[in-house]
């Protein structure tokens, strides 16, 4: 993997603009859900969400990204088999975008979702960027929503539906890249005959989101091919399960590692990533990402 020369941009979201490239940005995640695969229920109280988001800023997180519905495989509520609506995942999260922004007015917010009204309303609520988990696919009219709100948009790579990853057809590792790479062109030129500036939007390859345990790696080794799209790239690989099996391979007896011992794991694949070409990682333990990032970045400004 050679190391990427990251594109020096800046990105507009809603009422300002980030500078991109010179160092990596942190956005912390701030799940307000009970199921949630890393941290499913401990963020779910108003409070406790901004308490733990006003810790990820003061531990260096540049961004806050707020989600109201879990897209883990498979993932439904406690006794129900349908996704929730988007007025229960307004209900999770408005009230957080709210608290944490009279706590800390200048905060960089970003929501999390798929729903068109969801977005609309916590942008209203004072979120500066949509991240829109499946590119605009699980509800087109999100993109109209975006070009209006004039918001910043991550634009996220994904394989079907939660509920059908795990019957999706198996990729050979050389196909990961180039599938990704044109789902992301397609969506970006999508995005744009929306009517939404380029200048806003930042694409993410979807780590995880219906690809193989195995098609994760090659798509770090080769992420910086992405930047053919001519956009600055988002990547998550915190605490990922692809992660979890790598580890638990080493280990006879062990399908899995915990979610919770992923924390050297995830700084390595987070280092990969930025070196690979990320301007922004998304990450659930931010002072170790601070960290890591301050590390690969002098090894990028080296080149």
């Amino acid at each position: 993997m050679p190391f990427a020369r990251r594109p020096r941009c800046t990105w507009q979201i809603r009422t300002r603009n980030l500078a991109l490239g010179e160092r990596t940005l942190v956005m912390g995640v701030l799940n307000v859900t009970p199921d949630s695969f890393s941290d499913g229920g401990l963020f779910f109280d108003v409070n406790t969400a901004v308490e733990h988001a006003l810790s990820m800023l003061d531990q260096g997180a540049d961004l806050i990204d707020v989600g109201g519905e879990s897209t883990r495989p498979l993932s439904r509520e406690v006794g129900s088999h349908e996704p929730i609506s988007a007025q229960q995942e307004q209900d999770r999260v408005l009230p957080v975008i709210e608290a944490l922004l009279r706590e800390r007015p200048t905060s960089v917010l970003s929501i999390d979702t798929y729903h068109a009204e969801t977005a609309r309303a916590a942008v209203a609520a004072g979120a500066e960027i949509v991240n829109a988990v499946s590119a605009f696919a699980w509800e087109p009219a999100l993109a109209g929503v975006c070009a209006e709100l004039r918001c910043g948009v991550v634009l996220m790579h994904t394989r079907g539906r939660p509920s059908e990853w795990r019957s999706l057809p198996h990729l050979a590792q050389n196909e990961v890249v180039p599938l990704v790479l044109s789902g992301l062109g397609q969506s970006f030129d999508a995005a744009v005959a929306a009517g939404i500036d380029r200048n806003r939007i930042v694409l993410d390859p979807g780590y995880g989101f219906g690809k193989a345990f195995d098609n994760n790696y090659p798509l770090i080794a080769h992420q910086d091919e992405l930047l053919a799209v001519g956009q600055p790239l988002l990547a998550g690989v915190s605490r990922k399960s692809f992660l979890g099996r790598t580890l638990a391979a080493a280990t006879p007896g062990l399908p899995d590692y915990p979610v919770t011992t992923r924390g050297n794991a995830t700084l390595a694949a987070t280092t990969a990533v930025i070196l690979a070409g990320a301007s922004i990682i998304r990450v659930h333990d931010v002072r170790p990402a601070v960290e890591a990032a301050s590390i690969a970045d002098a090894i990028l400004a080296a080149l």
